[in-house]
């Protein structure tokens, strides 16, 4: 289970001491322990984590991007959330963004020092002309990380919206973000290793970020990816299923209405369900927003 006390990421976990002398099976069985308490840390910050959702949504909606920003394990979760939002959701690759300390090479190997600089993370955010427009999601699970805490203070200076996911409080992350996201999930397996239990909560709460804003920015009709980048075979496969399922078609035909769309899924939806030709689909779904279910609404409406 999740120790509640210490809180502090650095604190060493009473239930891994001898962890060394442990067998491989008791190791792995602790660690299965310690991570089944992630889930109910995050639960915990859940209404902080919809409100960062809400106003995410409201900036991407406008035209502004959103940005993760973080260093290590943190700054790669980050990146690793943002590249999976092009291919699920067609987003823009510069629609959302993942800032590592150290740059992109520190992806792969570690830039050791690139967190320490507060000022790296403002020039950082500066260097991508940040608006009052953008979204910018610090991510630091000691919620001390320099160069977060810089680069958010630059972006509320900014107007931007700013919200802070720490796996420790009281933090100063916590307090210079809008929204303050803490997600305690106590001391880690091994003492200040934040790729365990803090990583996977940050993982958790990042997922909900980008899920959760995109679905109201329609993104999602019922529970399907309808705005997926189809880029291989497994792809077309489900687009095509989806267009037949939503569509009332055949897969066959499916096909056809994917071809004629650019193999967009929800505009083939509209010309299965509404006999529009793809033009017509595609300026009816920009009238609603891109919101699929609003542009079948609006055919009922019509009669």
């Amino acid at each position: 289970m999740v120790s509640e006390s210490p809180r502090h990421t650095e604190a060493q976990n009473p239930a891994s001491r001898g962890l060394d002398r442990m067998s491989t099976l008791d190791v792995v069985t602790l660690m299965n322990a310690e991570d089944a308490g992630v889930a109910a840390a995050v639960r915990d910050a859940l209404p902080r984590v919809a409100q960062a959702a809400e106003c995410i949504a409201r900036r991407l909606r406008a035209g502004g991007r959103l940005i993760y920003l973080g260093a290590g394990t943190s700054g790669r979760l980050g990146v690793l959330d943002a590249v999976e939002c092009g291919p699920t959701f067609s987003a823009p690759a510069e629609q959302v963004q993942g800032v590592l300390a150290g740059g992109i090479g520190a992806m792969m190997l570690s830039v050791e020092g690139a967190e320490d600089s507060a000022e790296d993370g403002a020039m950082t955010l500066q260097a991508l002309d940040l608006t009052a427009r953008d979204a910018v999601v610090g991510i630091a699970a000691s919620g001390r990380t320099p160069f977060v805490l810089g680069a958010l203070a630059y972006a509320r200076e900014a107007g931007a919206f700013t919200a802070g996911i720490s796996c420790s409080a009281p933090a100063p992350l916590l307090d210079v973000a809008e929204i303050g996201i803490a997600a305690i999930t106590g001391p880690e397996l091994i003492a200040g290793s934040t790729r365990l239990k803090a990583g996977t909560a940050q993982k958790m709460v990042l997922n909900m970020l980008s899920t959760a804003s995109m679905i109201r920015l329609g993104k999602v009709h019922d529970n399907l990816m309808v705005d997926l980048r189809v880029s291989n075979t497994k792809l077309a496969l489900r687009a095509r299923r989806m267009v037949a399922q939503l569509g009332g078609v055949s897969e066959l035909r499916a096909a056809e209405l994917l071809e004629q769309t650019g193999q967009t899924v929800k505009p083939a939806v509209l010309m299965a369900r509404c006999g529009l030709d793809a033009e017509s689909a595609r300026a009816r779904l920009a009238a609603c927003d891109g919101v699929l279910r609003a542009a079948l609404e609006l055919q009922r409406e019509r009669g």
